[in-house]
């Protein structure tokens, strides 16, 4: 079995709650190094963690000969950089979404990582928790019929952080670090998800908007989508909303039924057929990467394939781009 010693560039807070742990918690997989350009946060990550190096600099960490794997955790806007620097070393690479922070950037990683033979992924995670494992069986089973139209819907009141100063605004709020605002921050995972169970979306516009002006980039979007088997969807996110409306909902409408779930609270899976109303709990993870993770290590150790791959992570970042207006 192939051993994974892995180097993390980056190591803030989706590292703490959401994936590092879980590279070690697999077969043949642990952590070497981390790297963060700030000495103290990678000092304090490698020595609470266990991990036996840090750096300062990502080119060291890439240059490392025990790294042989690379998790690239660092705001959207280096994620191209970072993983062809990564690919380029002869190492694969685990990146955090969006792929990166505009599409083109995407295109430029998937040439690299075609040129290099290097295998590319994307942290998608939720195509393989249970929660949204379980949906797809639903939509995949035929329990509410043919699709016919899908909705998304989201929206939640400012942050405290969203009425700071501009130049201390967080990174996501920043769109020449993050690719926009919010939207480009959280709608990811629901777009890729549903592009997940219903195929590539290959239409998409989208209108934007400023409404609360707490900070220069869009924080009201509207968009329609078509999918490339002619199924509609449409969505609605509003990032500055009153408590009143608040809303984590995807709405499923079949011909024999329809299925809402949500993204981001898990909230129970409601099925509504001509029999009456099911609702469904699942649990996930503690660490929710750790699934998708674990199949990242066994792709790489040929054991099994994943298919969170930079090229169908793409897509995603292309209808991000379309609604946004940028592409």
């Amino acid at each position: 079995m192939k051993l994974l010693k892995w180097g993390f560039i980056g190591c803030g807070e989706v590292c703490e709650k959401k994936s590092g742990p879980a590279f070690g918690m697999v077969e043949g997989s642990s952590v070497v190094a981390v790297m963060s350009r700030t000495k103290e946060k990678a000092r304090s990550y490698a020595e609470r963690h266990g991990v036996p190096r840090w750096y300062t600099d990502a080119q060291e960490l890439i240059d490392d000969p025990e790294v042989n794997a690379v998790y690239v955790a660092t705001p959207p806007s280096s994620h191209a950089t970072f993983a062809i620097m990564s690919m380029k070393a002869g190492k694969p690479v685990y990146v955090e979404k969006p792929l990166a922070a505009s599409y083109d950037d995407c295109l430029r990683i998937n040439y690299v990582s075609q040129q290099t033979g290097v295998p590319c992924f994307c942290a998608y995670y939720r195509r393989y928790l249970p929660y949204f494992q379980k949906v797809k069986d639903i939509i995949d089973g035929g329990v509410i019929g043919q699709i016919l139209n899908v909705q998304l819907r989201f929206a939640v009141p400012p942050r405290q952080l969203d009425y700071t100063h501009p130049e201390t605004l967080p990174w996501r709020l920043r769109p020449e670090i993050s690719g926009g605002g919010y939207f480009y921050d959280l709608a990811p995972h629901q777009l890729d998800l549903l592009q997940h169970f219903f195929g590539v979306i290959v239409e998409a516009r989208g209108i934007c908007a400023n409404r609360g002006h707490l900070y220069s980039a869009e924080d009201s979007v509207s968009a329609v989508f078509r999918f490339e088997n002619g199924l509609p969807g449409s969505g609605s996110w509003c990032f500055v909303a009153h408590d009143s409306a608040r809303a984590d909902r995807v709405l499923v409408i079949g011909e024999k039924g329809s299925l809402s779930f949500s993204v981001f609270n898990y909230s129970p899976i409601v099925v509504h057929v001509s029999g009456g109303e099911q609702r469904i709990e699942v649990e996930n993870p503690d660490y929710v990467q750790y699934p998708l993770i674990k199949k990242v290590i066994e792709h790489l150790q040929g054991l099994a394939m994943c298919n969170c791959t930079s090229l169908t992570a793409t897509p995603t970042n292309w209808v991000l781009d379309r609604i946004l207006g940028k592409y």
